[in-house]
Parts: structure tokens; sequence; C-alpha cells
């Protein structure tokens, strides 16, 4: 995937209990049909999802996650053969199984590792591009109380670690995500948002999965459902920081903001 220009990825959970509703897709067909909107609106990936990850989310086993995963996958496949999938899982073993059955591209860990001590080997076997994500803390405890000294230079240094261990095991098609949402306040999801740039000097594509997120609802009093405006002004002020991925529920609205956003940048070169 050439991300030199931005690209979308579309958001499909298997999870009935996903923070924003309208990504809650367990049934194959539905998310057949959700999915062929997303390539159509200009999705380059599909995340598939099974486990939420949601402040405050319970942990799922590792059987049910497969067993949450596999009619979805394997009803993508027949649909789109040789579309890009990823799988939004922190476990190893899901990693190598949907890899292994239903050809899945690239996986996608909130944790970065941390929650399974396998999985970078694990990634380094399979030779896929992996995104890793931060994190304060898990899902159950994130958001008691996140607390920084500098949000930014803790996390430069986090992945600074962690693509050092990635990189010695041979893995370098490598996508970094701050985390937005993640073990952050309010404020330092914004003071994220208004450093992005920062992580420029990883020189590593940078993935922001900001869509629908209590940052913005919670800042425009709103529920996720009607956060879709704020999303987009979230996403294009991420572009203009330097993100290369956009994470998003929204396929057709994300496209359409990296449109503008080429045309901002195009507008540079040409003379007016």
């Amino acid at each position: 995937m050439d991300l030199s220009v931005p690209r979308v990825m579309g958001i499909i959970n298997t999870t009935p209990d996903s923070f924003y509703q309208g990504s809650q897709i367990p049934e194959p067909a539905r998310a057949v049909e959700t999915a062929r909107e997303m390539i159509n609106s200009g999705a380059a990936i599909l995340d598939i999802g099974a486990v939420s990850s949601r402040p405050g989310a319970e942990e799922v086993s590792q059987e049910e996650e497969l067993n949450r995963l596999s009619p979805v996958l394997e009803a993508l496949r027949n649909e789109f053969p040789d579309f890009p999938l990823s799988v939004d899982t922190w476990r190893s073993e899901v990693a190598r199984a949907v890899h292994q059955q239903f050809r899945v591209c690239m996986i996608n860990d909130i944790s970065a590792g941390r929650f399974d001590s396998k999985m970078f080997s694990t990634i380094s076997e399979l030779g896929i591009p992996y995104v890793m994500m931060h994190m304060q803390g898990t899902p159950e405890n994130m958001q008691d109380s996140p607390d920084y000294e500098n949000v930014i230079d803790e996390l430069l240094q986090f992945f600074g670690e962690r693509v050092h261990m990635l990189r010695k095991r041979g893995v370098n098609d490598i996508i970094i995500d701050p985390g937005f949402g993640f073990g952050k306040t309010i404020e330092q999801n914004y003071r994220l948002l208004h450093y992005l740039d920062s992580f420029q000097m990883m020189e590593l594509p940078l993935m922001v999965g900001i869509s629908r997120k209590s940052m913005i609802y919670k800042t425009l009093d709103l529920e996720p459902g009607e956060a879709l405006n704020g999303t987009t002004a979230s996403h294009m002020a991420a572009l203009l920081k330097g993100a290369s991925l956009l994470r998003v529920h929204d396929v057709k609205e994300a496209v359409e903001t990296v449109k503008i956003f080429q045309q901002i940048v195009e507008s540079r070169s040409n003379k007016v």
C-alpha cells in the first residue's frame, strides 16, 4: 500500500459492545454489505475487530475472539478475495490463525506487543505489516487516572523502544498509532493532536484512530452517533499534522476529507 498519499481504513466490528453502535456488525451478511459500501467509497483497507477496547471493556477469550472473527472473515474473503484486510487483535495466535486461514495482510495491535510476549516474533515470522498503538494501562483501567509528565515525550520514547525491538526481529513494515482515547484525558488527546507532527521524526507511517471518540463528542456535548462533523474536523487537523492512515467508521466522509487535504497540499506547488 502506497502511503505517500493518505489512505482510509474502514472499521468493521464483530463485537456487540463497541462504543459506537453504528460499527457493531456481527453478522457476516451485514459485514459484506458494509464492506462493499466502504470499498466503493474509497477505503484502501478494512480493519476487522472482535474484542471491544472501549474504556472499561471486559476481556474476551481467545476462542470467543476467533469464533466472532472467522465467519465474518470467511464471508469477506469469499466476496472480496483480493482486498486488503487487517485484524485488530493483541493475541499472537489469533494473528497467526487469521493470516493463515483468511490471508489477512496486516495486524493492528492496541497493546504494541505488551499483552502477548510472542506477538513480535509472530509478526516477524509471518512477514506482514504491523500497526502498534500506545495505551497507558489496559482497556479495563486505562481511563481511571491517565498521568504523564509530558505526553509527547513519553510516547516518542515508547515508540522508539518498541520499534527497536521489532527491527531487531527483522520487522520493517511498521505503522505507529498514538492511541487517541487510550489512557489519555481529553486535554492530553488534544495536546497529542496539536503536536502530532512530532512523530514524523520516527520516519514511519502514522495511523490516527479518532473517529467519533469521546474527545470529540464530549467536547461538543453530543452522543457518538452525532459526532461525524467533529470527526471530520479532527481528521483534517490530523492530516495537516502528518497522518498517513485514517481509521474510520465513515469512509465516504474521510475519503472526501483526504481529497480536500490533497488539494491544499498540491496548491503549494501550483502557480496561481
